[in-house]
């Protein structure tokens, strides 16, 4: 009897220990499964929120990018503008044919920094009498000049120019008049001379003062009359 109990109680202990060892794996696996659920969720979700995130700073980073290009492109167009060139729109006809009503200019800033304008130069300077205004005339005097209008003519130090620049042969008023130009000074004309408000008739003084010249003109890109893009050169 007494082996007969011993192995009834082992086989009984056998049997529950290694039911309790099947129930203790099957509730781990419950758990390990639960875990691995959740782990797969979490994992599924991050790569998503990781692409949107990288996405989101892709977008921010080209947008910045371009307001860096265009931030840096408004401050070399205004350095340019402001110190290298300056591109006009001409509203008058003082300077038919040679530039007519809204032609567009570019002058060069720079042109008269190491040198000085000549005779027959065209320029963007400030009106002497109001210098809110810019005008645009040619150069027919500079300093030191005699310049005489007389009978229709133009003369510079007794010698009469040869102008085939102009609109039209100036009228004759009948009366001469004479400037001597100042130093750093300039004698300034339109080429349509009998629609020109220019240097024979400002009040302020006669002269261009070199300092209030802001350009050469050198070329017109937009024809004012056809409304196309065109591209003439000057002296």
């Amino acid at each position: 009897m007494a082996r007969s109990y011993k192995q009834n109680y082992d086989e009984e202990y056998v049997e529950d220990f290694l039911t309790d060892e099947d129930d203790g794996v099957e509730i781990l696996d419950d758990i390990y499964v639960d875990e691995d659920d959740d782990y797969d969720d979490d994992y599924a979700k991050k790569p998503e929120q990781a692409k949107h995130k990288n996405l989101g700073r892709a977008i921010a980073k080209e947008i910045l990018s371009y307001i860096k290009i265009l931030v840096i492109a408004a401050l070399i167009a205004l350095i340019i503008t402001r110190f290298i060139i300056i591109n006009a729109q001409v509203p008058t006809g003082s300077m038919e044919s040679t530039i007519n009503i809204n032609d567009r200019l570019i002058g060069f800033r720079l042109s008269y920094l190491f040198s000085e304008p000549q005779r027959g130069d065209i320029i963007i300077f400030k009106f002497p009498d109001n210098e809110k205004d810019n005008y645009v005339k040619r150069v027919i005097g500079t300093p030191g000049d005699v310049v005489v209008i007389s009978g229709g003519k133009v003369y510079v130090n007794e010698v009469e120019l040869s102008e085939d620049y102009i609109k039209e042969p100036m009228v004759d008023n009948g009366t001469t008049q004479t400037f001597l130009v100042p130093e750093d000074c300039y004698f300034v004309m339109g080429d349509n001379r009998n629609s020109s408000f220019d240097s024979r008739y400002w009040q302020t003084t006669h002269f261009v003062h070199k300092d209030k010249i802001l350009a050469k003109v050198i070329f017109k890109y937009f024809n004012g009359l056809t409304k196309k893009p065109t591209f003439n050169t000057f002296k």
